[in-house]
């Protein structure tokens, strides 16, 4: 097979097993692979060499390699030990394992990593697959399947640090894959082309869902936040007694009713234009919406069951349904105090936290789970000492589950103390216990917000250059196309005078 000059022969795969033949020509799975181009030039040193090498023999002895770059020499016989291998299997002849060759020079090629063969040249020396701690994993394992060598000549303690760097990349990956999940758009663009009024819906879904697409979107999402700071104050203003009376109770009246219909408008506005009503129902952040909104119906309804019971039913069993009614009015109205979670939606700190969570779930169970064995074993502790003191609060194990909990979180409220020395004793220790188990999950939570933070941080400012560049070359066509036409206004009264 010739092939024209320039260029060295591409690599074999490192998929390839050694030992398995290649295709012949005109077979199934044959492609054409580039000649050694030092063999091209071999007929003419031949011609200028005026005599053979005095000593071929030690030349012979010794494998020559050139890896990425590098020179390494490598003795026959200590390849040959392992016959499975890349280098072993062309210390015994076999011809096609390596990228190039050069005949002068008695070279073989390889267009690989030096850094990892650095680790398999010291394995043929010395037997051991000694590991650097600065190699990627997947890169490490790619080179090793490429030269033949097994995992099994890693030492222990190499292949300890391997399987750690494994799962660390692992995990790293799996967490990029979903925060990238998280960031991406629930609506993309492609998905609005061919339905029904496509252009019209996506232009709502943007304005209402991507703040950095205009300057309404933006203001959008603004008022929103507003809309929600507003809802959350006038809910607790409502309780405070000089506001309950007639005008105060009206004015808190209806700015619900305002927020309400604001909330229900941008509900309705997001349902409409989004492109799958399944997906846009299981999203966490369009269920916040719709449990902002729904307390407001329900306490309408409520309160139109109440007026028609109490209108129309004077019944002692009707009187006691409509106070079980008001308790549950009561407990409507309380859920209205979720939609400080919308919030979550324009804002990156909130978002941050709530995907730190989720990360770190398994972390944050186990710290419930200790806290609840120290609950539980200090309050049995102290119910041991306490319970045969007159006038004391520990009376029973359940009890006490109060004042180790407040003991734990280190808040102390001084409602509950042991009063005998023992029973202080179990106090300090408690104590102790909670300050040890506080500070164990606070520099992981930490380190991960932070970094979480930071990755959505960036992409939100990356979208805002995106779309600030964006409106900034509109800006630079529609002042050009100011400028030409002012400039052909000119030129036409120039011509005219």
């Amino acid at each position: 097979m010739s092939t024209p000059t320039g260029g060295r022969r591409a690599s074999l795969p490192s998929s390839m097993k050694i030992g398995e033949p290649l295709a012949l020509e005109g077979a199934e799975g044959w492609a054409p692979v580039k000649s050694w181009a030092s063999l091209h030039d071999l007929a003419e040193w031949v011609r200028q060499s005026p005599s053979p090498e005095p000593n071929p023999r030690p030349r012979r002895s010794l494998l020559r390699l050139n890896v990425g770059g590098e020179h390494f020499e490598l003795g026959r016989r200590l390849a040959a030990r392992y016959p499975s291998t890349r280098l072993g299997r062309l210390a015994a002849g076999h011809p096609g394992l390596c990228d190039d060759y050069a005949v002068r020079r008695d070279e073989y090629f390889f267009d690989r990593d030096p850094l990892v063969f650095r680790s398999v040249f010291r394995f043929y020396c010395s037997g051991v697959l000694w590991m650097a701690g600065e190699l990627c994993p997947a890169g490490l394992v790619e080179e090793l399947a490429y030269w033949g060598v097994e995992v099994r000549h890693v030492p222990r303690c190499c292949h300890i640090l391997l399987e750690e760097k494994q799962d660390e990349l692992e995990e790293h990956l799996k967490v990029q894959r979903e925060l990238e999940a998280e960031l991406e758009a629930p609506e993309r663009e492609a998905h609005f082309d061919g339905q029904c009024l496509g252009g019209c819906r996506r232009a709502i879904w943007n304005l209402m869902e991507n703040p950095y697409s205009s300057v309404p979107a933006k203001m959008v999402a603004v008022l929103s936040s507003v809309f929600v700071l507003l809802s959350i104050v006038g809910m607790t203003l409502s309780t405070v007694e000089e506001l309950q009376y007639r005008v105060g109770k009206a004015g808190m009246e209806l700015l619900e009713t305002v927020c309400a219909i604001f909330f229900s408008w941008e509900y309705s506005l997001r349902l409409v234009s989004c492109t799958s009503v399944p997906q846009f129902l299981r999203a966490a952040f369009n269920a916040v919406d719709l449990v902002a909104i729904l307390p407001f119906y329900a306490q309408l309804l409520f309160e139109w069951l109440a007026e028609g019971d109490a209108l129309y039913h004077e019944e002692l069993h009707r009187v006691e349904s409509v106070g079980k009614l008001g308790k549950v009015l009561k407990l409507v109205k309380l859920l209205r105090i979720f939609r400080i979670l919308k919030l979550a939606r324009h804002s990156t700190g909130l978002r941050a936290f709530g995907f730190t969570l989720r990360q770190c779930s398994q972390q944050v169970c186990c710290l419930l789970l200790f806290i609840a064995m120290g609950v539980f074993a200090f309050s049995a502790l102290v119910h041991s000492v306490e319970h045969d003191v007159p006038g004391t609060n520990f009376t029973s194990i359940p009890d006490a589950w109060w004042w180790a909990a407040v003991s734990l979180s280190t808040v102390g409220y001084g409602d509950t103390v042991p009063a005998t020395a023992l029973g202080r004793v179990v106090a300090f220790f408690c104590i102790s216990f909670g300050i040890i188990l506080n500070g164990m999950p606070i520099s992981i939570l930490y380190n991960k917000f932070s970094d979480y933070y930071g990755k959505l941080k960036a992409h939100e400012d990356q979208s805002c250059n995106t779309q600030g560049t964006s409106r900034e070359l509109h800006l630079r066509r529609r002042l050009g196309q100011r400028l030409l036409v002012c400039w052909g206004l000119r030129e036409a009264e120039g011509a005219m005078a």
